[in-house]
């Protein structure tokens, strides 16, 4: 990295409730945190809370992907095995795996923290082939 580049980054203290959150649709809203317009150049992150019974559709990425469960339970599918993932687990989903997370709870919230190995992170929809970067899924 350039010494210019190193002068322009700076260090940052983030809050949830004080960002902008996205609706995803289908019950899910994302609150980016770390991200390339942040300061960010190897990776990028932010948490997703899901609706009571709310998912979103099985999907694959560009790079490599964590997700840890913050609040509540979910169900997750990584290549066609299902996984029931409480407070505190933590998955790592390698670049092109299908998988999706679904709230387990009919009555409570799930929260999720993903991290993408990539600031150019895509995701590509199984059914459709629709891809989109991260980030443009926040400029809905």
């Amino acid at each position: 990295m350039a010494t210019g580049e190193q002068e322009m980054r700076q260090p940052l203290v983030l809050v949830p409730a004080e960002i902008r959150s996205y609706e995803r649709g289908g019950g899910a809203r994302t609150i980016p945190l770390v991200t390339k317009e942040g300061g960010a150049s190897c990776f990028i992150n932010g948490m997703t809370v899901f609706a009571p019974d709310a998912s979103i559709p099985l999907h694959i990425h560009s790079c490599d992907e964590s997700v840890t469960i913050l609040e509540g339970q979910a169900m997750a599918e990584i290549d066609g095995v299902f996984h029931t993932l409480d407070h505190g687990t933590t998955t790592f989903i390698p670049a092109g795996i299908p998988h999706r997370f679904v709230n387990a709870s009919h009555t409570q919230d799930m929260t999720i923290l993903w991290i993408y190995a990539s600031v150019d992170a895509t995701r590509t929809i199984v059914a459709t082939g629709t891809t989109r970067s991260i980030i443009d899924e926040h400029n809905l």
